[in-house]
């Protein structure tokens, strides 16, 4: 009789993994439920899975017909009231991220079904390009990249943003960009002319300069050397950068600030903001899971620090007071972003971008006028 095989070694899986799956390079160390969803799942094996002991989740892309491309808002913290969004979830991972809630809407877990599971929009460019021929249709720049990073790794196989940008290039149609991803510098073709217009600006986002902790904190995203040197490489083509110092997470990232800037200015950028950690639903318990697994020494003064940027709450969604907090904390990070970006030359507003080159392109079809 054959000896029998040793057992493996028995893991606790994430809440809708089978046992035996796991992850690797991920933010979220759960994968609860969605706020919305009336019943609680929980993947148990019944022993036919045939799930082997080093089986990785994968990234799993699905596709959405977009109905529309123009999204609205009336936020008084925001400098903007149009966006566009070609993906929905970001693989980059990042634990912090505030948009993790909006998968609750598609019965979707915020936490590591938002890395995972995402969902690409092909087409949209068209049903920009329909959107931006309406009679009624009033310009003023649209923002790229305000809820997931338009720029993620399956951005270059479906290049579903380089659609919108080659919409807004043809219109010239003014934009203003957030990202964190390196496949922006594949569209450089387009951005540096519109660039040369004043139709285009762009925002990157650095949280840290420490590698070890982005590894955990952001594990798919691109290295911190790597976006100082994106910011690099679109300055040199002419394309005004701006740093965002997002999130500031007080008690683990605070202190980075004054040499983030510095790093920042001397790759080109020739702006910088900041906003603070924003535990929005969700993210505020994927947050503290994640503190206490990676960074456990330091959880309590984070969390501490946070909420008494937020009247002793994890979050206040107040207007005028989300986006930076209040209190002691945030008038010290304020106070010393403010005098570092002033020292640096890095306090001075983007330039306005120019919303009078707007015009509506020939479309397949069209008369060409005599005159």
């Amino acid at each position: 009789m054959p000896a029998p095989r040793p057992s493996s070694p028995v893991t606790t899986p994430l809440p809708g993994l089978l046992p035996g799956q796991r992850v690797r390079a991920r933010g979220a160390g759960l994968n609860e439920a969605g706020r919305y969803e009336p019943h609680h799942r929980e993947a148990l094996s019944d022993g036919w899975d045939m799930v082997e002991d080093d089986a990785l989740v994968q990234t799993e892309i699905s596709r959405e017909v977009p109905k529309s491309a123009i999204s609205r808002n009336a936020s008084p913290d925001l400098p903007f009231d149009r966006s566009v969004n070609p993906w929905r979830g970001c693989e980059h991972g990042c634990i912090y991220c505030f948009a993790r809630p909006t998968h609750a809407y598609l019965n979707l877990s915020p936490g590591l079904d938002f890395e995972t599971k995402l969902i690409a929009k092909p087409g949209i460019g068209a049903v920009l390009d329909r959107e931006l021929r309406a009679r009624s249709y009033k310009v003023a720049p649209i923002a790229l990249g305000t809820n997931t990073d338009p720029w993620q790794p399956g951005e270059a196989q479906y290049r579903v943003t380089r659609e919108v940008v080659e919409v807004l290039s043809a219109f010239r149609h003014p934009l203003a960009i957030t990202t964190r991803g390196t496949l922006i510098e594949r569209d450089i073709d387009l951005l540096a002319p519109m660039a040369a217009e004043g139709l285009v600006r762009v925002g990157i986002s650095i949280t840290t300069l420490d590698q070890s902790l982005a590894r955990k904190m952001e594990p798919r995203a691109p290295a911190p050397a790597r976006r100082l040197q994106i910011i690099r490489r679109l300055s040199e083509a002419g394309i005004p950068v701006r740093l965002m110092l997002a999130p500031v997470i007080p008690g683990l990232t605070d202190h980075e600030i004054e040499p983030l800037l510095e790093a920042a200015q001397e790759a080109g950028a020739t702006s910088a903001s900041w906003i603070s950690l924003r535990l929005t639903q969700e993210v505020a318990g994927l947050f503290r899971d994640w503190l206490e697994r990676a960074e456990p020494g330091r959880a309590t003064k984070v969390l501490n620090r946070v909420r008494e940027m937020h009247g002793g709450k994890d979050y206040d969604a107040t207007f005028g007071k989300r986006m930076k907090g209040e209190g002691l904390w945030s008038r010290l990070i304020a106070d010393r972003f403010r005098r570092a970006a002033a020292k640096l030359g890095l306090d001075a507003p983007q330039p306005a971008l120019r919303c009078d080159l707007f015009r509506v392109p020939f479309a397949r079809g069209d008369q060409l006028g005599l005159f």
